[in-house]
């Protein structure tokens, strides 16, 4: 074949190829969107994922519907997002408890960072290191000379193996150089119930369902484990300014996309949630749940899970904890 007829085939097969990636992306989509959630109904991924649902249904006219697949530590969702085609139809919605699973469960049927790919933050939320009013302490410095004090006697309770409750209190454990042992719940209400009656002594807890009994003096909180305080608690202390900044953590959430989708489709979605984000009604819905609102590119987020799988998995092998899907 001629050389310059060989090259101006390559290049119109080049520009065609871009072409069509444009066509794909501006015809997507062309099916149901679906969302997957790794948790059960009413849980902060799918509480989540369904308000982005219903902003994305009324924001781009599409029809976007949320599964739950739960169990298995979160894998079952996984690989049913593994499962469809890389072609934009099927997102993945996750917190921040994912980025414990290579650490938890090192022989997953799938890579977190290796087979999905990151499409947007969706938010950040913040968690609080809260005890019984009947513990004599005040501040975090006091729980951890408490604890020294009859080291090994006090328990810290969490909605199970692998929360942030759970990674939270080994960390605060190695950091604070405390003996405390870990009782995990099934209920999550349960959780905080026994923490209010007195069977346990501390725990680490998202905001929003402990706030009023903060407030009517039913758990004693010493410290907001974000980065910064918030509005719904003024008074409370980072946990930095309490003189722990190592401790410093955040209840962060957003979407993942099958690696291997074209450009333009992650593009066009990551615009699209985005903007939904940026919504008055979104932004509302998750005031509520004391989220702060997420958006940008997928790149920051991506940055993102990737440090925290490494901090969690190296929280993980210094606990010694082990878990099994």
């Amino acid at each position: 074949m001629d050389r310059r007829v060989f090259l101006t085939g390559a290049t119109a097969l080049g520009f065609g190829g871009v072409a069509l990636r444009r066509a794909s992306a501006q015809s997507f989509p062309s099916n149901v969107i679906r969302i997957v959630v790794p948790t059960s109904a009413s849980t902060p991924p799918d509480i989540l994922a369904r308000i982005i649902a219903t902003a994305l249904s009324d924001s781009q006219g599409w029809k976007v519907v949320v599964e739950n697949k739960a169990g298995a530590v979160m894998t079952i969702g996984a690989m049913d997002v593994l499962s469809q085609p890389p072609d934009g139809h099927t997102l993945f919605s996750i917190t921040s408890p994912i980025a414990a699973l290579p650490g938890l469960v090192p022989n997953a049927q799938f890579n977190l960072e290796k087979d999905f790919a990151p499409l947007i933050q969706t938010g950040t939320g913040y968690n609080v290191l809260v005890v019984n009013p009947s513990v004599p302490v005040n501040s975090v410095g006091e729980l951890i000379a408490y604890l020294k004090k009859d080291s090994g006697k006090h328990t810290f309770s969490s909605g199970g193996f692998g929360t942030p409750a759970h990674l939270l209190g080994e960390m605060f454990k190695l950091e604070a150089g405390v003996q405390a042992v870990h009782v995990p719940y099934v209920q999550f209400p349960q959780a905080i119930g026994d923490l209010v009656s007195g069977i346990n002594t501390y725990q680490f807890i998202t905001v929003l369902p402990v706030v009023q009994l903060i407030k009517t003096g039913k758990l004693k909180a010493l410290a907001i484990m974000g980065k910064k305080r918030i509005a719904a608690l003024p008074d409370v202390p980072t946990i930095a300014e309490a003189g722990y900044p190592k401790l410093a953590s955040e209840d962060w959430a957003g979407i993942l996309i099958k690696r291997g989708t074209p450009a333009p489709v992650v593009e066009r979605l990551n615009a699209a949630v985005d903007k939904a984000i940026k919504t008055e009604k979104v932004r509302e819905a998750l005031a509520k749940l004391g989220v702060d609102p997420g958006g940008g590119a997928a790149e920051p987020f991506g940055a993102l899970v990737h440090s925290e799988i490494a901090r969690w998995s190296t929280v993980i092998k210094e606990a010694d904890i082990k878990i099994s899907p």
